[in-house]
């Protein structure tokens, strides 16, 4: 499955690939998009077992003249390194969200597989852009709708209505993100 965002908060596109492997799932994309003036280009690959929990990340490409290359790993015990150097402030997340994609939401979304009205907290180890520092981000993920969630993290001073699609992918995140295209 590809999908394409538009974004709102600024000029730019993500476009990303689910495939389907048989230990698991990868994720595959490229954002390009404008950065104080500056044109980034942050391809992306994240690998998840079958229930949707990281295992790695990898983050390369640039902003503005600046080269990016970022491995992330996180081991079945969910402890984290950043380029080969210990996370111990991630230690437990089972989730990695990258700060410039909404396709990370969609690993909690499948996850979790919650019901309609149910909600449930995670810790994600959050790539923050654009320092790319790992971080603990706590979220709440409540299912409000068939096809919506209600995002909050930052201790409920970031709170955004999400719609998906019937695959867990994100077809409005207010503010930032919406669809562009969506192929099978």
């Amino acid at each position: 499955m590809n999908i394409l965002w538009r974004r709102i908060d600024t000029p730019g596109h993500d476009s990303a690939r689910l495939v389907q492997r048989a230990s698991g799932w990868n994720i595959v994309g490229t954002a390009v998009f404008l950065f104080e003036g500056q044109a980034c280009r942050l391809n992306y690959l994240i690998v998840c077992d079958l229930d949707w929990s990281t295992h790695s990340a990898r983050v390369d490409g640039w902003v503005g003249e600046r080269a990016i290359d970022v491995n992330i790993s996180a081991s079945r015990h969910h402890t984290w390194s950043l380029n080969d150097v210990a996370c111990p402030d991630v230690e437990g997340c089972v989730d990695v969200d990258l700060n410039f994609s909404p396709i990370t939401n969609t690993l909690p979304i499948r996850r979790l597989n919650l019901e309609v009205g149910h909600e449930a907290e995670v810790h994600a180890a959050w790539l923050r852009f654009p320092t790319f520092n790992l971080e603990r981000l706590e979220q709440i993920y409540r299912r409000t709708g068939p096809l919506t969630y209600r995002y909050n993290s930052a201790g409920g001073s970031f709170i955004r209505e999400l719609q998906v699609n019937e695959a867990g992918l994100v077809t409005s995140y207010p503010d930032f993100f919406e669809l562009e295209t969506l192929l099978a």
